[in-house]
């Protein structure tokens, strides 16, 4: 009996399957024949994490923002003479850069945090080992992956240039010379159609001034008087 009180037909739910198969049996087969044939995998997927040695400054950023603690770095100072510097100076020299696969969740917050690119993506996920210890892969072998890094997608002519183009560009220019973002205007600017202003109306003329009697004049010219009675005549 089903939840709704209805008998079921025995057997109901096999015959189900069996029709389920029966049409999955006349279709073409979508399996991909791996590892005969690789898969085409978009070019900026998350593989395997991939070191360039040369552009590490051993900041430490990507050891104290990993999540899971799965970054080891060492390093150590050495002297650098500079021809016409008042005293050498320091630099640091890397010693260790390893990885911890066994412990990474690729979340990429390292890649994105180190501020001179030595991390990068790259879409190689055949690093599969037999022993979870071999996971953790050193510098020498971190910089083998560089060979895999896809290289950047091109820039959008319609977007506006890196920071590199423009300071490059500032440079070139020379020094008080306007460069593309000063001089540049709004689309929207350039298409909206200049108005001009209502002119004021012209100004009404002025009444003439009316002569006001003057202070020293007697009262009889300001007043004239009333013409006599006959009585008093």
């Amino acid at each position: 009996m089903s939840e709704n009180g209805e008998r079921q037909v025995p057997g109901k739910g096999l015959l189900d399957g069996l029709a389920v198969t029966l049409k999955t049996l006349t279709r073409r087969s979508t399996t991909q024949q791996y590892p005969d044939v690789q898969p085409d995998l978009p070019p900026r997927s998350r593989g395997v994490i991939a070191l360039s040695e040369e552009n590490c400054t051993v900041c430490m950023l990507c050891a104290r923002e990993c999540p899971d603690w799965c970054i080891y770095i060492d390093s150590h100072k050495e002297e650098v003479v500079v021809p016409g510097a008042a005293r050498a100076r320091q630099r640091n020299v890397l010693d260790r850069f390893d990885i911890d696969f066994s412990l990474c969740m690729y979340c990429g917050i390292c890649i994105e945090v180190c501020p001179f690119d030595a991390l990068h993506w790259t879409p190689e996920f055949e690093y599969a080992e037999t022993d979870v210890l071999d996971l953790l892969h050193d510098k020498n072998r971190l910089g083998e992956w560089m060979r895999t890094v896809p290289p950047p997608p091109a820039h959008d002519v319609l977007g506006e240039p890196s920071k590199e183009e423009a300071t490059a560009a500032r440079k070139a220019a020379g020094p008080g010379a306007a460069t593309a973002a000063k001089t540049a205007r709004p689309a929207a600017v350039r298409a909206t159609p200049r108005t001009t202003a209502p002119q004021a109306a012209p100004p009404a003329p002025a009444r003439p001034a009316e002569p006001r009697p003057s202070a020293e004049a007697p009262t009889s010219e300001l007043k004239p008087e009333a013409p006599e009675s006959a009585e008093d005549q």
